[in-house]
């Protein structure tokens, strides 16, 4: 993965690394959960896909330990702009129970949901070459 932008933890959110057409989220905090932090997180990935057409996104919630309803939110109106530009978003690694609030909100049908990392990049790269 060649990095793109490496964001220091201890003060922003995520980082993000590209990995040959997929722009990688990596999200730092282990709990999402206040309004300035989900806010932050919100504006910066907005930034990050704001007039790129046809962008790859996959973000890891590898390290997310508890994130607050409010995400769920900004996560929908990203995914909303990822489309309107004509790309894929997926989300992988989510921990269970966070896992569990998508079911019950019924956002597992909304989005690409994968058990982990390497099955998105994997789904990614097939999806490319026009196997699904």
């Amino acid at each position: 993965m060649t990095p793109v932008m490496s964001i220091d933890p201890k003060k922003n959110h995520f980082m993000v690394e590209v990995s040959g057409e997929v722009t990688c989220v990596f999200l730092s905090d282990a709990r999402i959960l206040d309004e300035t932090t989900v806010k932050t997180i919100a504006e910066e990935l907005m930034r990050l896909v704001d007039n790129t057409f046809k962008i790859k996104l996959l973000i890891d919630f590898s390290n997310v330990e508890y994130l607050s309803s409010a995400v769920l939110g900004k996560l929908v109106a990203i995914h909303k702009k990822v489309q309107e530009g004509k790309g894929h978003m997926k989300l992988a690694a989510i921990k269970p129970a966070i896992k569990e609030v998508f079911k019950i909100t019924k956002l597992d049908k909304v989005f690409d949901i994968c058990d982990t990392h390497h099955i998105a990049m994997t789904s990614f790269q097939t999806k490319r070459f026009g196997l699904f």
